[in-house]
């Protein structure tokens, strides 16, 4: 099954002049190509993701595990088929070995993130066993409080963790199983919000 989406009903492409130009295609030949690569050509995106899946899959695989090496593959070809731009940065040459290339720089920055994630997920639980919030005032509604904290300086983005941890109080596994997100992910909004949170309690303002 193609990786690439909505781009209509495609044929096999047979014949060459939908795959990369060999050494041996002249230079016009190769110029037609590489037009139809810029312009987003379905056939020619096709034929890419069969001719070099396993170069991109192997590129992503010397540096990540298997299920993340897949999911760079399909960043990889999402954005050939979507960001023209991206496409744009091939000038020609080998396509293997920039996409090889390209493949290896996201898993790069994967690795990155993913170890961005873990340290806010360490800070945070060191922030929350060397620290609590302050409990309200006495006699202050604590749901309104609540409500207005979401309504005047909560992301929306960040309402499904707000909601999740703050309001029905889940765990951080249960939470992020409930929203489907890593539990990286999580702690990273959650420890956001909990600046937040505590930026708002401070305030005079807060009601």
């Amino acid at each position: 099954m193609s990786l690439v989406p909505d781009v209509g009903h495609f044929v096999d492409p047979a014949g060459p002049s939908h795959r990369h130009p060999a050494s041996e295609d002249t230079s016009e030949e190769a110029s037609r190509w590489l037009a139809r690569f810029h312009a987003g050509d379905a056939q020619v995106l096709n034929a890419c993701y069969r001719e070099h899946f396993d170069t991109v899959y192997r590129a992503a695989a010397r540096i990540l595990p298997s299920v993340d090496a897949e999911t760079v593959v399909h960043d990889v070809f999402l954005r050939l088929v979507s960001d023209e731009r991206a496409r744009r940065t091939f000038h020609g040459g080998s396509l293997a070995a920039w996409l090889h290339s390209v493949a290896h720089n996201l898993a790069v920055d994967r690795v990155r993130r993913q170890r961005r994630e873990s340290d806010i997920l360490a800070q945070l639980a060191a922030e929350s066993t060397a620290e609590e919030l302050s409990p309200p005032e006495p006699g202050l509604d604590a749901s309104l409080l609540l409500e207005h904290f979401r309504q005047k300086c909560l992301p929306p983005k960040w309402a499904p963790v707000f909601e999740a941890r703050f309001i029905r109080q889940l765990s951080q596994r249960e939470a992020a199983a409930t929203l489907r997100i890593h539990r990286t992910t999580l702690a990273y909004q959650e420890l956001r919000i909990r600046q937040l949170l505590k930026r708002f309690l401070l305030t005079p303002e807060a009601p």
